[in-house]
């Protein structure tokens, strides 16, 4: 039995995909039922506030795209500007703009919970939100008044460090802090793009594997079949070149403790599936 005693003020703790690019500010082609691709996603997004029920102090936002750290590093900017990290998109999508604050004292926070954890951490006074965290943002939070910390992934992207960092900063769910990772359950751009069947079947497999292995209240069990997912014969076609996307998906895990993780949100692109997962 856990001995994690139950608080009705804890925040839960939200695994999200950012879709792909600045994919709310793009036009799509659409369907015979006028939809387009990225539509239920916009939905999902658009109502996680009124999910959530209540407004944190602050999110502190695990970012796929803070990735090359050699250890976990927090965003201390005040005003944090903007990082347009894609490529190849329309003029207009770098004249994008989320003016939301960023909360220092919450970056000085996590790192002394993660002092305290015995892990190693950093800050970075300079770095600007990137699309892993303002594209979904800007969708959740459209008024840009809730302030964000971002925190780094290790470069080491493995399991077991990222679990520990999410226990470690667990305490912050009782704080009124919104602990939100944001990455996808699915990303291979080269075939994003591609309705092949023998790959859609792989990326159903995989996200059905991966909803199952979060939906243990058994942190340690969770924790061990999550370490398992390269094993998983149709993991590594869903996360190529590498499964940076994936990772947040542990520190999420981990900060859940024995909450455990269910699906709140599927999407398909082309017949390809991407979860969101939200613990407690």
């Amino acid at each position: 039995m856990s001995s994690e005693i139950p608080h009705r003020h804890r925040f839960p703790v939200y695994f999200i995909p950012h879709g792909g690019g600045p994919w709310p500010f793009m036009e799509f082609p659409r369907d015979a039922e006028g939809k387009t691709p990225w539509d239920d996603l916009r939905a999902f997004l658009e109502g996680l506030d009124a999910e959530i029920g209540r407004r944190p102090k602050a999110v502190l936002v695990v970012s796929g795209h803070w990735e090359k750290e050699p250890v976990p590093t927090l965003s201390t900017a005040a005003k944090p500007g903007m990082l347009f990290d894609y490529y190849n998109f329309p003029p207009h999508t770098y004249e994008l703009s989320y003016p939301a604050p960023g909360s220092p004292d919450l970056a000085a926070r996590a790192r002394a919970l993660l002092a305290e954890a015995g892990i190693e951490s950093a800050e970075d006074a300079t770095r600007g939100f990137d699309h892993g965290v303002f594209i979904p943002f800007m969708l959740l939070y459209p008024d840009a008044d809730v302030p964000l910390t971002m925190i780094s992934l290790k470069n080491t992207l493995d399991v077991e460090s990222h679990v520990a960092i999410g226990k470690a900063l667990a305490p912050l769910r009782d704080e009124d802090v919104l602990i939100i990772a944001s990455g996808m359950s699915y990303h291979n751009m080269r075939m994003f793009r591609q309705a092949e069947p023998n790959h859609v079947q792989q990326a159903i497999r995989f996200d059905d594997w991966l909803t199952q292995a979060v939906s243990s209240p058994d942190s340690a069990r969770r924790s061990e079949v999550l370490a398992t997912w390269e094993q998983n014969p149709d993991a590594l076609a869903c996360h190529v070149p590498d499964h940076d996307h994936l990772v947040p998906l542990f520190v999420a895990s981990g900060a859940a403790g024995s909450d455990a993780g269910r699906q709140v949100f599927r999407g398909e692109f082309l017949g390809k599936p991407y979860s969101a997962y939200r613990f407690g």
